[in-house]
């Protein structure tokens, strides 16, 4: 019986490399020079492609901002964290409104208009060193 099983059991058992891995596998290759130049292409030009479409979004919204001369804002200043208040020009009136979140509140409507000097509108918003100093203590 024994002499019967053996060769029955050598027939049906699979061979041993059956489930492993292949025995000829390619070595890992270093990444080349080219393939890294066309990686480094890709990623300039999504780079690219995202600075162009910030720049056109940027320029389209300060076209849509101007209705003319009919209104513009002449200078603001932050009252708190959402608060501020705005000097408008509205045709040859100017206007003192005050800005909230939900809310505008006119504020008081000038009887001479204000003279505004350029130097006095770049002052109004201080630049990021001289804020960054300032928070230093420097």
């Amino acid at each position: 019986m024994c002499a019967g099983v053996a060769p029955l059991l050598a027939q049906t058992a699979a061979p041993a490399h059956a489930f492993a891995a292949p025995q000829s596998s390619a070595p890992a290759s270093a990444p080349s020079f080219s393939g890294l130049g066309q990686v480094t292409f890709a990623l300039l030009a999504v780079l690219a492609a995202v600075f162009l479409v910030a720049w056109l979004v940027r320029r389209v919204r300060s076209f849509s901002n101007r209705v003319g001369t009919a209104l513009d804002v002449l200078a603001e200043i932050p009252l708190g964290q959402k608060e501020r208040a705005v000097l408008l020009k509205v045709g040859q009136t100017q206007i003192l409104i005050g800005v909230a979140p939900g809310q505008v509140n006119t504020l008081h409507v000038l009887a001479e208009p204000i003279e505004l000097k350029a130097a006095a509108l770049s002052d109004v918003r201080p630049s990021f060193k001289a804020l960054m100093l300032r928070s230093l203590g420097k």
